[in-house]
């Protein structure tokens, strides 16, 4: 599995570690990942998603799941809320 937001699309960093002799070593910077259940309220059902920690404060600033998904680009999303994104759009012109 990809270490990569699903939502926000952050991804590994790579860098160096430096010693106090500037030795460079090269590391990773790994985005704090975390297996969470989003509710949809225009849907009435759970999503799971493996999304930052980060991405969630973004989620609940903008008002819940869907007023994220309606505002995101589709190229920063997983295939799995590009395809929520589209039922979601459908319940809304449905409604």
């Amino acid at each position: 599995m990809a270490r990569r937001c699903e939502l926000t699309g952050k991804d590994v960093l790579t860098g160096n570690n430096v010693s106090h002799a500037k030795n460079r070593t090269r590391r990773r910077f790994l985005p704090n990942l975390c297996e969470v259940n989003l509710l949809s309220d225009a849907l009435g059902q759970k999503i799971r998603l493996r999304v930052t920690a980060h991405a969630l404060r973004t989620v609940e600033h903008r008002g819940g799941l869907d007023a994220f998904l309606l505002k995101a680009r589709d190229g920063e999303l997983s295939l799995k809320a590009r395809r929520f994104k589209r039922r979601l759009v459908k319940a809304q012109i449905a409604s």
